[in-house]
Parts: structure tokens; C-alpha cells; sequence
């Protein structure tokens, strides 16, 4: 099967509509699948990079994402990053508490991708916005 994707380089996508966000699934969808994730994986993987992407568009105001191979030498995963200049998350501890939401939701985008995928990092700032890198590895 043929992605249309080079996934020897990282993948840019930017995130400035719902149709973005749709894409956005896709392409971590192929990537996983070629770093042969196990379905449950793929799908965790997928699931937190939708509800990120979303919240880039929504939160953000829109942005960006990359999506790359990565290999620890025992093994090889996704690794996506989501990038936006928005306000930034002024109260990050609160965002992350199931349930916290400022927009209407159920409040489980940041705090359910954290729990979906291996390892989760926040940068962000009023001056600067977000930047979220998640990482799922191969089991």
C-alpha cells in the first residue's frame, strides 16, 4: 500500500480547519502503520493526535504540526508535534485535570491525549503559545 507520504522525512501539516484536523489523522494514521504500531496502538496514537489538533485549532487559533520517525535504537515510534501562536494555557496543572475545560467540552483533550500516548511534553507561554510533543513507541 502506497501512503503518498516520504516517511524517511518529517511530515509538516498545517492546522487551520476541521478539514486540517481530518488530515492530520490521516497522516499520523500512516506513520504508525509503518512504524507497525499494533492497531490499539495506532488508534491511541491517532485519538490524542486528533483531540491536540483540535485543540490547536480551536484553543490556538490554528498552527501547526510534525510528525517523524523516531528510533531509540530498541525500537521505533511517532513522534508528533503540535505548535501554535496563541495565548498559551495560562494555568497548565488546571488544563490537564479531567474534566477542566474553557470552551464547553468535556474537558479531556489534553488530559486524555496525555494518557493515549508514551511520553508528553507541554511548552507554553502567553508571548510564544504552545508547543505539545507527544510520542507513542512500538511495543
Amino acid at each position: 500500500m502506497t501512503t503518498g507520504v516520504d516517511l524517511g522525512q518529517p511530515q509538516a501539516q498545517a492546522i487551520r480547519s476541521d478539514e486540517d484536523v481530518v488530515r492530520v489523522r490521516q497522516l499520523v494514521r500512516s506513520v504508525a502503520v509503518a512504524v507497525k504500531l499494533s492497531l490499539v496502538d495506532q488508534t491511541k496514537v491517532v485519538t490524542a493526535a486528533s483531540e491536540l489538533a483540535r485543540n490547536t485549532l480551536v484553543y490556538g487559533g490554528g498552527g501547526s504540526v510534525e510528525v517523524v520517525i523516531v528510533d531509540n535504537g530498541r525500537r521505533k515510534g511517532v513522534q508528533i508535534v503540535f505548535a501554535d501562536s496563541g495565548p498559551g494555557i495560562p494555568d497548565l496543572d488546571l488544563a490537564l485535570t479531567d474534566g477542566y475545560t474553557t470552551g464547553g467540552g468535556l474537558g479531556l483533550g489534553l488530559s486524555g491525549a496525555r494518557r493515549l500516548v508514551d511520553e508528553f511534553e507541554i511548552e507554553t507561554s502567553a508571548e510564544t503559545g504552545t508547543r505539545i510533543t507527544v510520542t507513542k513507541w512500538s511495543r
